[in-house]
């Protein structure tokens, strides 16, 4: 059975099905075919494969109604591999982690489209119950990620605590952000690194048995980001759609997930103060 024909026989993903019939029927307005061939869409693997997939075929089906694009939705096996294509200049287009696509700008010129308009902020999580109550109690303890690169659940978080508190943390690569909240839940690590953002899309048991310890200074949300070599046409038809698809209700929906749900116009300009912060120095090669 395919990942799409088994999400939309779940009972829990009706409503993001009623979404697309709603556009469907008459929400957004097809722009004409701006250009032939086939267009990657590659996705950080925030989520486990088949939540990321069912966040993101419906977004890119209706990317696809509105533009006349031949887009392929692109979802790696695990965060390496994406940033090995990321750094090969693989996919046509791409939602990244901001600080990949500054770091990826002289080899490959990634060109950021759109962003949520909400900035991002990086947390660190711990039981409720947890003893640890000060940042200072957190030097040595093991801190959960999604993945050692993940700009705001750990290269921000690292490069604050260490450079502005002192303290020094252990990681544990747990892959995604949901499993990060799991195994604190859990008592599998002390804390664990996330984000705000998806911090808000666990389940109310979840976050009611966690508590946010720290938050990082706010920065740009993650990109939709379009390789130099698609034709101006092609981006800018892609920008403008993901932006008509924002302003109706039903397309919100759609974005909430990602999340994305008031997507604005961006630029490289937006992300290049981060060059400052000083995260190369955490950022870890790891091709495994």
């Amino acid at each position: 059975m395919s990942l799409l024909h088994d999400y939309t026989h779940r009972p829990g993903r009706r409503r993001c099905l009623n979404v697309l019939a709603a556009l469907v029927a008459g929400m957004a307005v097809p722009l004409p075919s701006v250009a032939a061939g086939t267009y990657t869409f590659g996705v950080v693997p925030q989520f486990e494969q088949r939540k990321l997939f069912a966040i993101w075929k419906p977004l890119v089906d209706e990317l696809v109604r509105r533009t006349g694009l031949d887009l392929k939705l692109e979802v790696t096996l695990s965060v390496p591999e994406f940033e090995a294509a990321v750094e090969a200049g693989s996919f046509d287009f791409v939602y990244a982690n901001p600080y990949h696509i500054l770091k990826v700008r002289d080899s490959q010129g990634y060109i950021p489209l759109v962003r949520d308009e909400e900035p991002l902020r990086g947390i660190i999580v711990v039981r409720k119950d947890s003893p640890l109550k000060s940042v200072k109690d957190l030097d040595g303890k093991t801190l959960a990620v999604p993945s050692p690169n993940a700009v705001g659940a750990s290269l921000l978080v690292r490069a604050e605590l260490e450079r502005l508190h002192g303290v020094r943390l252990q990681m544990l690569n747990v892959k995604t952000h949901s499993s990060v909240y799991l195994h604190v839940l859990n008592g599998l690590t002390e804390a664990g690194g996330g984000v705000q953002k998806t911090f808000a899309e666990q389940a109310q048991a979840i976050q009611a048995q966690l508590r946010v310890l720290y938050t990082t200074r706010d920065m740009p949300s993650h990109p939709v980001a379009a390789h130099p070599r698609v034709p101006p046409t092609v981006r800018d038809a892609l920008r403008q759609a993901l932006l008509a698809i924002g302003a109706s209700p039903a397309g919100k929906v759609l974005l909430e997930d990602i999340p994305m749900p008031r997507p604005v116009v961006t630029s490289l300009d937006d992300y290049l103060p981060m060059r400052q912060w000083g995260l190369e120095r955490y950022w870890i090669v790891d091709r495994k």
